[in-house]
């Protein structure tokens, strides 16, 4: 493959590899596990779905649970410094 493509454009093909692989999870991630995806006859002959668990579990996963319970702050270790000691 190095004779057909130059070292310049393997960060470009990390980058690409990346986000294809991004995208192709948050494709998967919501043809299986989205409460309005609708894939089997038998789940899409129901036109209002009464679900609201079920969205709510998909919606609020472990991973934004554990999101939540962080500080929200971008540099911790400088919190204390921002503030007007002079009050």
């Amino acid at each position: 493959m190095g004779r057909w493509v130059k070292p310049e454009v393997y960060p470009l093909m990390a980058a690409m590899t990346l986000v294809t692989g991004m995208c192709v999870f948050q494709l998967t991630r919501n043809m299986i596990l989205n409460p309005d995806v609708r894939i089997n006859k038998t789940r899409r002959s129901t036109a209002i779905l009464d679900n609201a668990e079920e969205g709510e579990m998909y919606s609020q996963h472990s991973f934004r649970k554990f999101l939540y319970r962080l500080r929200p702050s971008v540099l911790p270790s400088f919190d204390g410094l921002s503030t007007d000691s002079d009050k």
